[in-house]
């Protein structure tokens, strides 16, 4: 299924496929750095989406240690990971509309494939609490 996403990707925004790869792994192991609960859904849901986030972070040098990874999930942190997914997007070939095309094109796919909703925009993938919109769900 980690195939058919990059396809995916691809195919939406125009892309290469190996661009595709290396673009979602950013965004992946962005996530994941920040502890947004977009990460364990679209690992669990996705094999392979796990090692591709890692595989991705350890080429662009992000960072791995545990002090290193809970300062990533504080406000000013999340703002650097941002920065550095932006930069590491530019890198492979991105301009800010591709990188605005690039997320949603993910987010369609997850509700077309796997009725998960509610991530649209950088700020859903990144910063997004579904933990905290499934509890408000529950208790409504």
């Amino acid at each position: 299924m980690l195939n058919v996403l990059i396809a995916h990707i691809a195919t939406i925004n125009g892309l290469s496929e190996p661009t595709a790869t290396k673009a979602l792994g950013i965004v992946l192991n962005s996530a994941e750095r920040q502890a947004s609960p977009f990460a364990p859904a679209m690992f669990k849901a996705i094999p392979g989406a796990r090692a591709l986030a890692a595989r991705t972070g350890s080429e662009f040098g992000a960072a791995t240690g545990i002090i290193a990874r809970m300062i990533e999930q504080t406000p000013g942190g999340k703002r650097v990971v941002a920065q550095t997914m932006i930069g590491s997007l530019h890198k492979i070939g991105l301009d800010h509309k591709a990188i605005g095309h690039l997320l949603p094109s993910i987010s369609t796919f997850m509700e077309e494939h796997y009725e998960m909703t509610g991530f649209g925009h950088l700020g859903d993938l990144i910063g997004h609490d579904l933990d905290a919109e499934i509890k408000a769900a529950k208790a409504a």
